[in-house]
């Protein structure tokens, strides 16, 4: 094992030694790496529902196929019997569960999804309900959801997931006074808010940004649920991890000591990650030794932190051997291990490093990820955008609409309209439609790019393709244009007192 380590260190560092030193270009804006983290669905894969709504059914299956085909056909009608008599056509005796891929297929178009919902009285089917309503959620439709949930009640099945679901989708919508007025209603429901659903209320509001809002909830109720590792570890992860807010996640672990809380190794995890995200090597090796002092052997994901920060902070021999310092704990690198070498080197302009490390991820038997695939977006030019977005679709990873946006985004920033607008030519030619986030962000970069025409075909097309008007969009496009003819009328002004 250590002879495989060290030949895994000196194969990967001679290749490493041998490139030149570049300067690094200047990092992207930070609009660019909250591109990265927007989660959109890509229309044409259709990857297994995530817990509890997993369920174990043939996506391609010819059926499931000519039932969605059907939905999508006869969307603005409203013939249930025609519904009811198409279904039965298709002689399956499993319709239910058509009927449920079928919901998480059309999750991106919540109408032809309800339509397949209200078919073989889904009612009855708790875990379909619970699908329906986190689709219904995702797109605010708050009303109906409601309305599956009392009747789920009034039917005698279980609601309390279905309430969690509902709290994490009003987090989701960034209505965390919702999400806690939901919360304190269970009980309308003969359920009592547990610490299950006190920990799922605070995770919510962490994972969409309400860090700030769920740590005072968590305070607030220190009576009903006293403060524990768990719920700190929460709002840890929220500073560290979600905001990464280094400052907010230091304050939370002074709290922690003044509680009398004692950090575990989830909190010392959770701040190794945020340290490392800032580049502070200094304090993440500090925990880090921490950790061994009290014999906490460190996971994966802390050996993950330390190779990015390493590598960020230009230091690949310490991150390959901490790789190998990971291999004699008996812990296997995995594709976050290699994407926390490739993404630091990617926004260092350092591509040709990054290649290097790829290589090596698949001569170690590693798949490169959706992640690996969207780091080199980052630093490569168009060619190379090509070339990457080829490589996905080879790997089987898409491109996916995050792809696309991400590469749309880079280009509008760099002040390159005209690689902007043939990678919207490209998403065609790989089967991804555009979605409104996809027009807004055209529309608005086109703007900043003087390309005033383009940006109102643009925005009129996002109209027309049911996107709802942005008054932010119509605002700037009116003032640009304004601005922009005032310009004009001064340079014809100064152009005939220059002659006179």
């Amino acid at each position: 094992m250590a002879q495989r380590c060290c030949n895994f260190y000196i194969s990967i560092s001679r290749r490493l030694n041998a490139l030149p030193i570049l300067k690094p270009p200047p990092p992207p804006s930070q609009a660019f790496y909250q591109t990265l983290s927007i989660h959109s669905h890509s229309n044409n894969h259709y990857p297994p529902p995530p817990y509890p709504f997993h369920f174990n059914f043939d996506f391609n299956h010819p059926t499931l196929l000519k039932f969605i085909q059907f939905l999508k056909n006869n969307n603005d009608k409203n013939d249930d019997d025609d519904d009811v008599h198409f279904l039965s056509s298709l002689e399956e005796p499993n319709a239910d569960l058509i009927c449920s891929a079928a919901i998480w297929v059309l999750r991106e178009d919540w109408k032809p999804a309800f339509r397949a919902f209200k078919l073989n009285s889904l009612y009855n089917n708790e875990k379909t309900c619970n699908l329906m309503i986190w689709v219904l959620g995702t797109h605010a439709k708050f009303s109906i959801a409601w309305s599956i949930i009392r009747d789920m009640h009034n039917s005698s099945l279980s609601t309390h997931q279905a309430m969690l679901i509902i709290i994490d989708r009003y987090a989701y919508a960034n209505n965390s006074a919702k999400a806690i007025e939901t919360f304190n209603f269970m009980n309308k429901f003969r359920l009592t808010p547990d610490r299950e659903a006190f920990r799922a209320l605070l995770t919510a509001l962490c994972k969409y940004g309400n860090v700030e809002e769920a740590q005072e909830f968590m305070l607030v109720n220190n009576k009903f649920f006293p403060l524990e590792i768990e719920s700190f570890n929460i709002i840890l992860n929220g500073w560290c991890n979600i905001t990464v807010d280094v400052y907010e996640a230091k304050r939370v672990w002074r709290d922690m000591l003044k509680y009398c809380i004692t950090p575990d190794a989830t909190s010392y995890s959770h701040m190794i990650s945020c340290f490392s995200k800032e580049g502070n090597l200094f304090d993440s090796l500090r925990l880090y030794d921490q950790m061994k002092k009290r014999e906490w052997i460190p996971g994966i994901e802390i050996y993950n932190s330390l190779v990015y920060v390493l590598t960020r902070e230009n230091c690949p021999k310490e991150a390959l051997k901490t790789i190998d310092k990971m291999k004699e704990q008996g812990l296997q690198p995995d594709s976050d291990t290699f994407n926390s070498m490739i993404r630091p080197l990617c926004q260092a302009g350092k591509l040709a490093a990054a290649r290097i490390v790829l290589n090596t991820m698949v001569e170690e038997n590693i798949s490169p990820t959706v992640e690996t695939y969207h780091a080199f977006f980052e630093g490569t030019d168009y060619h190379g955008t090509l070339e990457f977005l080829s490589k996905m679709k080879g790997s089987g990873l898409g491109p996916n609409k995050d792809s696309f946006l991400i590469n749309l985004v880079k280009f509008l920033e760099l002040k390159q309209p005209v690689n902007a607008l043939k990678i919207w030519a490209e998403m065609k030619k790989y089967d991804v439609e555009p979605s409104c986030i996809h027009y807004k962000k055209m529309v608005k970069g086109l703007v900043t790019c003087m390309w005033f025409i383009k940006a109102k075909d643009f925005y009129e097309e996002m109209i027309s393709n049911g996107c709802s008007e942005d008054p932010k969009l119509n605002k700037l496009l009116q003032k640009e244009v304004l601005d922009s003819g005032d310009k004009r009328k001064q340079n014809v002004i100064k152009a005939i007192s220059d002659k006179v």
